[in-house]
């Protein structure tokens, strides 16, 4: 039987199981992975939707990479900055908008 890894999660303030490996291949996954509970990663993942959704982001593509993991370290509080909006708004002359 296993033990459970349990990290001090930087973005929920308490003691919680980890994740079983680092999510990704670089500098930022080895961090995530010592300190960001599963829980918090789990979270991630179902936020991470409506930044791909909202700016249609190519995850093949160096940039949506970037993008990507910029929003990943803002969330988590690695790095300070603004975390891109996600919230909808009406293109100028959207007919689904009052004339």
């Amino acid at each position: 039987m296993t033990e459970t890894r349990v990290v001090m999660c930087k973005k929920l303030g308490r003691e919680l199981p980890g994740l079983a490996r680092p999510p990704y291949k670089n500098e930022l996954g080895k961090r995530i992975y010592e300190e960001i509970s599963k829980e918090a990663w789990d979270e991630w993942l179902k936020d991470s939707v409506k930044f791909i959704n909202t700016y249609r982001v190519d995850l093949t593509s160096p940039e949506g990479q970037k993008f990507m993991f910029d929003q990943c370290e803002v969330y988590f509080g690695f790095k300070d900055g603004k975390m891109a909006d996600t919230a909808f708004v009406p293109a100028e002359g959207d007919a689904s908008k009052d004339p």
